[in-house]
């Protein structure tokens, strides 16, 4: 048994995985490699993900003469024009035409592409090797397989393992009626529903369609397989001793649909203990539930006890015109001017309610009437300050008369 540096001590989430019968049934155990329980870090899979779906990039460029096969010539100054550069000649819409800049017709581009663009990307071995093994162990996650879009609602277990019988499989049928029996057809129907033309012009450029992602098959040795599953929608197949992080995590994301045989399960050890100068990743935590570590009674035992807070805080100054209490610590008096403030109030509104109820009974209210006097006063100062207002002239007339003198 081959023990990897660090992870011998190390108690897998499961240290059993079953191994599948072609027909679905399990046949044996097998322990779990020790990649399995490295830590899942989602952003270095996508970093070296992106540096390495660069490599397969092709040169491209505009022609390195387009836009400069003229021989147009600037006028200068004092034509009334602009000293963009011209097309000579005459006896053509063509002739005078500004040339060469990107902002003219029949120039060229701006910037123009070149073929020595940095297209390809460097990246360090174990770096993919660190990537490789975060995308093996969200490959044995469920939640991360069924996240990623993966229909494995019937399989028995992830990650699924396959007996080597299953690299004998020669014919396209068998393989579907193997995956079939081990409930993973529904991936398979899942990418055959998603074929789509693609958008844009990579229609005209021999990849019309566009497929989700199906099961990748990982083997290790090939007797006849490769063959079986090649022509399975969606299905890719892998040797073990050449995992690419490109088929593990397309796109970057975490949780590929692995299926496996015996011989390349069992494989994975003996792959990553050859591997010099690389040690597996180890998680920062093997067990990330804070919560649990800090209760447990080990961390109390020697815990100190949490502190009382007792910082007292300046009071909150309370506004005495708005707040009783307030204005009574500042003016005893205010609390008997508010008691009287109220009986006054109430009695007023007592002696309101009864004058309006004698009014509405046609009662006479108790408002005392002017006297005769009172109104004869009150006529003859009316009077007299008529009379002390006339005016002379027809300018006057209507004045004096909205006076009342008239009447």
């Amino acid at each position: 048994k081959i023990c990897i540096t660090g992870f011998a001590k190390m108690a897998a989430v499961r240290p059993q995985v079953s191994v599948l019968s072609v027909e679905g049934k399990p046949v044996e155990q097998i322990a779990l490699p020790a990649v399995f329980t490295a830590p899942i870090r989602a952003d270095v899979v996508r970093t070296i993900h992106t540096n390495l779906a660069k490599n397969k990039r092709q040169a491209y460029a505009v022609f390195n003469k387009a836009g400069h096969q003229t021989a147009a010539e600037s006028w200068g100054t004092g034509r009334a024009v602009s000293r963009i550069p011209r097309v000579p000649g005459g006896g053509t819409h063509r002739s005078g035409q500004g040339a060469f800049g990107n902002m003219c017709r029949g120039g060229r581009m701006f910037a123009p592409t070149k073929v020595w663009r940095r297209w390809h990307r460097k990246v360090n071995v174990n770096q993919k090797r660190f990537a490789v093994a975060s995308a093996l162990a969200a490959s044995a996650i469920p939640s991360l397989v069924l996240a990623r879009g993966h229909r494995i609602e019937q399989i028995p277990e992830v990650p699924l393992v396959l007996s080597d019988e299953a690299q004998a499989v020669s014919k396209t049928s068998k393989a579907v009626e193997v995956l079939t029996k081990l409930g993973a057809i529904a991936d398979v129907e899942k990418v055959q529903d998603s074929k789509s033309l693609r958008a844009g012009k990579g229609k005209l450029r021999n990849r019309r369609y566009v497929l989700r992602k199906g099961p990748l098959v990982i083997y290790g040795e090939d007797a006849g397989l490769t063959k079986a599953f090649r022509n399975i929608p969606g299905v890719e197949l892998a040797r073990v001793d050449a995992l690419n992080l490109l088929q593990l995590a397309p796109g970057g994301h975490l949780g590929r649909f692995c299926i496996w045989t015996k011989s390349a399960f069992a494989k994975l050890d003996e792959i990553y203990a050859s591997k010099k100068g690389f040690q597996l990743p180890t998680a920062s935590m093997l067990n990330s539930d804070i919560a649990r570590i800090i209760n447990s009674d080990e961390i109390q035992s020697v815990v100190r006890k949490p502190k009382v807070n007792n910082v007292k805080h300046a009071p909150l100054k309370k506004n005495p015109l708005r707040n009783l209490g307030a204005m009574i610590k500042l003016n005893p008096y205010a609390k008997v001017a508010r008691q009287a403030e109220i009986t006054r109030s109430r009695e007023n509104a007592v002696k309101r309610a009864a004058k309006l109820a004698a009014i509405a009974a046609g009662k006479p209210s108790g408002a005392t009437k002017p006297t005769k006097e009172v109104k004869a006063i009150g006529k003859a100062f009316y009077k007299k300050a008529v009379s002390e207002s006339e005016y002379q002239g027809e300018d006057y007339e209507l004045f004096t008369r909205w006076l009342g003198k008239s009447q």
